[in-house]
This record gives C-alpha cells, sequence and structure tokens, in this order.
C-alpha cells in the first residue's frame, strides 16, 4: 500500500481510500476497503489536527491478511507522522 499525508488549515482529521480494479474484483476490493476504514479509523485520533490521508492500495493486499494491513498501515502513518512533525 501507499499512504500519503497532507497537512491541512482545518483541525478535522480526514481519510480516504483508492482501490483500483488491479485490486481484484468488487468484493474483494470492498473487502480491502471495508478492513482499510477500520484500520484508519483506529488510527485516525493519533494523527495531527488537520490531517488529511489518503491510503491507496496496491494489488498484494487483496491477498493480506487483516493483522498484515494492519501493520503495514500503521508503520506507514507513524513514519509519515514522524516526518511531518521534523
Amino acid at each position: 500500500m501507499v499512504v500519503y499525508l497532507m497537512r491541512t488549515p482545518s483541525r478535522e482529521r480526514v481519510a480516504g481510500f483508492a482501490v483500483s480494479k488491479a485490486v481484484g474484483g468488487a468484493v474483494v476490493r470492498n473487502q480491502v476497503k471495508r478492513r482499510l476504514r477500520a484500520i484508519v479509523a483506529d488510527q485516525l485520533a493519533s494523527l495531527p489536527d488537520g490531517s488529511a490521508v489518503v491510503v491507496r492500495a496496491l494489488p498484494a493486499a487483496a491477498s493480506a491478511t487483516y493483522a498484515e494491513l494492519a501493520a503495514d498501515t500503521r508503520a506507514c502513518l507513524a513514519q509519515l507522522v514522524a516526518r511531518s512533525a521534523a
């Protein structure tokens, strides 16, 4: 997956998801999207105010377990937050 973080003037924290047809059929794409939404929802509070996050799923996300997706997402977000604080 690829995660983008942008700071906005608003104090609101928002997330968006992009899961292309390369990930799989509609059922698989929706499953990946639901998993990512749940994972990011748990992490939003830990992001700085005014954070806009976009998570783009790559084809490997279709075969990843929930735990693998969660670990990758948390690692990406932690790295991005550390970079934005510097």
